[in-house]
């Protein structure tokens, strides 16, 4: 292999392993994150990104009807613009996460917006709802520097996804076959109930999809916990 040749796949591997780095279900080398829980429970974890909105709350009522509770990875700035969604969140007995507060794109920012990013958020969230969250997700799965000392300042476990439902873009007769083809014991299911920071997106979808999807889990025998219980079960 030339020099020429040599150089150009070092570089490539060392794209593929920032990319990793940044963006990899289970890497945590900008910060702690977990991507699923240990296997021999039937328990998965049903989570949903970048609400409130006021789709969200038809996905509560789905969720009602089955008696099954969820984590809310919520935007600060959706949760100011729709106070009384995100208190009907915690009402319906869900959990709620921070998902930042205006949703952006972390990779290449400072470590202080990062910190200003999570922080702004879980003020909202604690001032709206009277609930402090204890997990956060990053917006598109990135992570950058400045992570690791946010989490650690804030109490806030990192948490991914095992499977990812790509329900932005999906119908969603395809969004319930990714997740039903996929699923096993101790899974988190990444959705989304809301757009960004739209205020009111379309989030038909994902609804639909859910509502396909729930009756097959439960009837497969999958047990429903928030983000928090499926890491920490109870002895």
């Amino acid at each position: 292999m030339s020099s020429g040749a040599t150089a150009t796949l070092a570089a490539a591997t060392a794209v593929s392993a920032m990319a990793w780095a940044v963006r990899g279900r289970s890497s945590s080398v900008f910060a702690p994150s977990v991507w699923r829980a240990p296997s021999g429970r039937k328990a998965i974890a049903l989570t949903f990104d970048d609400g409130p909105c006021p789709g969200t709350v038809d996905i509560l009522d789905l969720l009602a009807r089955h008696n099954v509770r969820a984590t809310f990875f919520q935007v600060g700035e959706n949760v100011v613009a729709h106070p009384g969604i995100a208190r009907e969140v915690v009402a319906a007995g869900h959990e709620l996460g921070n998902h930042s507060h205006t949703h952006p794109n972390f990779a290449l920012k400072t470590p202080a917006f990062v910190s200003g990013e999570f922080a702004r958020a879980q003020a909202a969230i604690r001032e709206v709802t009277g609930q402090t969250p204890a997990v956060l997700r990053a917006p598109f799965g990135v992570r950058w520097f400045g992570f690791r000392a946010m989490q650690r300042e804030l109490g806030l476990r990192g948490v991914m996804w095992s499977i990812i439902g790509r329900d932005w873009k999906l119908p969603a007769e395809d969004i319930a076959t990714r997740i039903l083809s996929r699923v096993q014991d101790g899974d988190i299911i990444c959705l989304h109930d809301g757009r960004g920071t739209l205020k009111d997106p379309d989030v038909k979808p994902t609804l639909e999809a859910v509502r396909r999807a729930l009756p097959i889990l439960l009837e497969k025998g999958y047990h429903f916990e928030t983000v928090t219980q499926l890491l920490c079960p109870m002895k």
